[in-house]
């Protein structure tokens, strides 16, 4: 019945050039500015998936890489796809492997035809092309498919990056070409052009020519820094199509969600928050809290009081500094839980400024309470 419900995007409100609205998918809406959690191995570390949904998400990330590798997309197909085998009933976005590709596996070969490499895990041998990545992200059974794309490391030198451009240009047609027709899934394009404008707009004319259901912004969040970040998100965004969902790959910190939707972008996702959790380094209002601090171990204080999440509404700064200097697998569930609540509260914060036309003093309280930094030692 999946297949009946078509993709859709509606924008319900803009202020400047922060938007707002719904993404329609065959298994529920995504609302728009979107933070997607990443379930990497068919899981959100630390975390159930009720509890990821109970945070406020309404999509998750999966990653085409590590699923091929395993436990294998054909398994995961044979037993009723990536939404059964985990156990989450929203909606799923995979990547495309193209990125891990290129960060993780040893001894790479990249060709016109797509990419061979050695899986980090057990040293076989694959190979990896826009075709293969459309066949197993339609085994996976995800929602948004991704078209492979190559993501060079910055810096690099103009060079590379125009002949980088250029081949994920011949492999989103490609991937198009694969993708075939699926109702009720959508397949997004991926902007490349390392910090080039021009790079760029080139980019964004092949994709509108191809014709994607959204569009991302590729290659950034790869070393080159908050400032050159949002000097390319300052154009990149009004290349791509404004009726379509518009996705920034692999970021961020909160700082950084936030100047990336003020400039124009619906969708993001990260490890951030599961991973920092895991590491006891907690996102809050007033900045982060490194919960291993000696600072924290008589302080029966929640870290936010005014966060709802289960880490702040039942437990002290106190016993959670206990539980991670214990290694306690509760720390990490705990801290994982606060920083993806945290993450949504801040999407819902921004939805709602947005359409309200108050998305320039949301944004000042937000700078301004994590200008504070944490609240004093008891």
């Amino acid at each position: 019945m999946w297949d009946l419900m078509k993709f859709s995007f509606d924008l319900h409100a803009t202020d400047g050039k922060a938007r707002t609205g719904v993404i329609h998918t065959a298994r529920g809406d995504i609302r728009t500015p979107a933070f997607m959690p990443v379930g990497t191995a068919a899981t959100v570390k630390a975390m159930m998936p009720e509890s990821v949904a109970a945070t406020g998400a309404d999509i998750l990330l999966g990653n085409t890489y590590h699923l091929m590798l395993r436990p294998t997309a054909e398994r995961i197909d044979r037993l009723g796809g990536l939404h059964k085998f985990m156990n989450w009933h929203k909606p799923i976005l995979t990547d495309s492997g193209g990125f891990q590709v290129m960060s993780l596996s040893d001894l790479r070969k990249l060709t016109e035809e797509g990419v061979t490499f050695k899986s980090h895990i057990d040293g076989s041998k694959h190979h990896l092309t826009p075709e293969r990545s459309m066949e197993i992200q339609k085994l996976l059974g995800s929602d948004i498919v991704m078209c492979f794309d190559e993501c060079p490391a910055l810096p690099a030198d103009r060079k590379r990056l125009t002949e980088s451009m250029e081949l994920s240009m011949r492999w989103a047609q490609r991937s198009r070409d694969a993708f075939g027709d699926r109702p009720g899934h959508a397949l997004f394009g991926i902007q490349q052009g390392g910090l080039e404008e021009d790079l760029r707009a080139q980019s964004a004319e092949a994709l509108r020519a191809i014709e994607f259901d959204g569009y991302a912004v590729g290659g950034l969040a790869v070393g080159e820094g908050q400032e050159a970040m949002f000097s390319v998100l300052d154009f990149a965004p009004d290349q791509l199509p404004q009726d379509k969902p518009r996705y920034l790959m692999g970021v961020g910190k909160p700082d950084d969600i936030v100047g990336a939707v003020k400039r124009g972008i619906d969708m993001m996702d990260c490890v951030l928050p599961s991973r920092s959790g895991r590491t006891g380094q907690v996102f809050t209002r007033r900045g982060v809290v490194n919960i291993k601090n000696a600072r924290h171990a008589d302080d029966p204080r929640p870290l936010d009081e005014h966060c709802t999440c289960p880490a702040c509404s039942h437990y002290s700064r106190a016993y959670l500094h206990h539980v991670f200097r214990a290694q306690e697998m509760i720390s990490g569930m705990l801290l994982t839980w606060h920083n993806l609540h945290y993450f949504q509260d801040i999407m819902q914060g921004m939805r709602s400024a947005i359409s309200t036309g108050a998305f320039d003093a949301w944004e000042a309280d937000f700078h301004g309470n994590r200008a504070l930094g944490d609240i004093p030692p008891c």
